[in-house]
């Protein structure tokens, strides 16, 4: 239990530094459990649930992986998250043979309703048949995937996206890292490593700009009615409290009148 609170909470730094707009602590958790309760054999445990709890965590409805191999415990990991959002999973296969043994390790779970297989070139698909995917799960031992010409072809999007690169220390991913140019990636030494890129859509992007606008249209506004009259300047200062128990930073905003003493808003 320590070590879920642990990851768990630092899944939450992450998302705070990506801004993530709708970061779900309660998905990431319950994911995360779901994927220890399949009991899978991974030399390295923490990668997996990381993977569940991320995509959890952050709502994912369509969510692809591409294998280099048959499926894996990684492919578990978005099940399990599915099964919690109420999303899908497409698992790209590159060849027949890795059909069968997928479908064993799969197909026997409760929640195996939500897995779709598919043959085929992944950098291919990924850029036609589902660009609309919100989290995008890529082994990086795949040799015809370049993680790069992805992201760059999702930047204008509208809605958000997450790329996981797993595998990441095994292909000598820092270079690819140093590819994704103005990108928010983070190279994560969990597992064989795990290479993060999130894209923020364009519709978040958009509705910064409109709260930017309205706060200066207020102040505009607030200059105006003030024009030649005498005003009483205040000030404010923000304070950042952290929960020790969740790790949660809690902001107050305390306001300073004159006269009148301080104000705290939460």
């Amino acid at each position: 239990i320590q070590q879920t609170q642990i990851t768990i909470v630092h899944l939450y730094t992450q998302a705070k530094k990506s801004k993530m707009g709708s970061w779900s602590a309660e998905n990431a958790t319950k994911a995360y459990l779901k994927t220890l309760k399949m009991g899978h054999k991974a030399n390295e445990p923490d990668e997996v649930e990381f993977i569940s709890a991320l995509a959890a965590g952050n709502n994912a409805q369509l969510m692809v992986v591409a294998c280099a191999g048959a499926a894996d415990a990684t492919a578990l990991a978005l099940v399990a998250a599915a099964h919690q959002t109420g999303g899908r999973v497409i698992c790209i296969l590159q060849e027949n043979g890795g059909l069968m043994q997928s479908e064993e390790l799969i197909l026997g779970l409760d929640h195996a309703c939500h897995v779709e297989f598919v043959i085929g070139d992944a950098q291919h698909l990924l850029l036609t048949h589902y660009r609309d995917a919100d989290f995008v799960l890529i082994d990086c031992n795949l040799e015809t995937v370049e993680m790069a010409a992805l992201v760059d072809a999702n930047k204008e999007r509208r809605n958000g996206v997450v790329f996981v690169g797993y595998n990441a220390f095994r292909k000598g991913s820092s270079s690819q890292s140093n590819s994704l140019v103005g990108c928010r990636t983070q190279l994560l030494p969990i597992g064989e490593g795990l290479l993060v890129t999130r894209i923020n859509g364009s519709d978040q992007a958009n509705r910064k700009i409109i709260r930017a606008n309205s706060t200066n249209n207020n102040n505009n506004n607030n200059n105006n009615v003030n024009n030649g009259k005498k005003t009483h300047k205040r000030s404010h200062s923000w304070v950042v409290k952290v929960d020790k128990c969740t790790g949660e930073e809690h902001v107050f905003r305390v306001k300073s009148f004159p006269n009148h003493g301080r104000q705290i808003e939460a």
